[in-house]
């Protein structure tokens, strides 16, 4: 694994800074499901802190803004974090509730013993990010990068973190650019308002929402609707499955397909397409080549264990994302392709047990 770069020094301005929630997340030792499993594996995830990950293993200068428990879980989270290159100066520590606690199979959907939906059990209520509000975190901190990255989960958490998000999100001279992931969790919102979401998505300047959330979440099932349900946002991203993504800008609207894909794990490929997204944005590149960039982040995603992965290199990404369409439309990525020393995958197709869109 190459090294991190060097997070942004503390109070130094940052390419992006990410808002949420990060958990520890045990996964079984072996194949099987929760119920059968006799060890766990420890890691750490969360969908905005993920983003900063990748961000940050991309080259950027990312910080993460959070609160965790005053406990060895949330130690454990800062250091890998910080490990990726993440600046975590701005995080708070709560000594009167937990850090956050999930637990999850990989899920690849295939046929085989283990395989199928993923698993997923939370273990966050009361935890020490649901404490975050106006009050705990500094808006100056969170809008000291070009990009400040929400997710509609922490909306979720509870009426304090929903009260940050409004007011963060609100207009004012000096907001960063605004970038708002759906990211629509029935578990957390059972009992909610679906509105919510949407309301905060309107007040954002780039919005990633899945073709799948926006069915369960509102009722969609028309991107061309979803973009009249959200016309504020200067840039919508509506991910459809692996299949496609497609851009609605002031300029028009811009379509891209996903590459084929063996998936091992499906887990935070979501997160990773944003981050692929995030990354080409502040270099500047076009819309296409930015919902490009997306798909082949989630690709290095899925194709790997766990919610994190390293994401190609940028060269390799960049070459990639150049291919013209015919070729783009051929390419075929398996696992490990994103460690192929810069070597362009090619057109065939992928070796494993099942190949679908990423």
């Amino acid at each position: 694994m190459t090294q991190p770069p060097a997070g942004a020094p503390a109070g130094a301005p940052a390419d992006a800074v990410c808002l949420g929630e990060t958990m520890a997340v045990l996964r079984p030792d072996g194949p099987g499901g929760l119920a059968g499993a006799a060890r766990f594996a420890c890691g750490v995830g969360g969908a905005e802190s993920n983003v900063a990950c990748l961000l940050a293993r991309a080259g950027h200068r990312v910080r993460w803004v959070s609160r965790l428990g005053a406990d060895g879980l949330g130690d454990r989270v800062l250091a890998e974090l910080a490990a990726h290159g993440v600046d975590v100066s701005a995080v708070r520590r709560d000594p009167h509730r937990p850090t956050g606690v999930y637990f999850r199979t990989a899920g690849s959907g295939g046929p085989g013993p283990g395989d199928g939906p993923a698993e997923v059990l939370y273990h966050r209520a009361g935890s020490a990010a649901s404490a975050m509000s106006p009050d705990t975190v500094d808006r100056a901190t969170a809008y000291s990068g070009r990009v400040l990255h929400l997710s509609g989960i922490t909306a979720a958490l509870s009426d304090s973190c929903r009260a940050l998000l409004t007011e963060l999100t609100g207009p004012r001279p000096g907001r960063p650019l605004l970038s708002f992931d759906v990211n629509h969790r029935p578990a957390l919102w059972r009992g909610g308002d679906p509105a919510v979401p949407a309301a905060l998505a309107r007040r954002c300047d780039l919005v990633f929402v899945g073709a799948d959330e926006a069915r369960e979440a509102w009722g969609v099932t028309d991107p061309g609707r979803l973009r009249l349900l959200l016309p504020e946002p200067a840039v919508l991203v509506v991910k459809d499955s692996g299949r496609d993504a497609t851009a609605y800008t002031a300029d028009g609207e811009f379509r891209v397909p996903a590459p084929s894909v063996a998936v091992t794990d499906p887990v935070g490929a979501g997160d990773a397409f944003a981050a692929g997204f995030l990354s080409a944005t502040l270099r500047g590149l076009p819309v296409p080549l930015r919902l490009r960039h997306g798909h082949l982040t989630a690709a290095a995603v899925l194709t790997a264990a766990g919610d994190f992965a390293e994401p190609p290199a940028r060269a390799l990404a960049d070459r990639l994302a150049a291919l013209d369409d015919e070729t783009w439309a051929r390419l075929r990525l398996a696992p490990g392709w994103t460690a192929d020393g810069g070597r362009e995958p090619g057109p065939g197709p992928v070796p494993g047990p099942e190949t679908r869109k990423g």
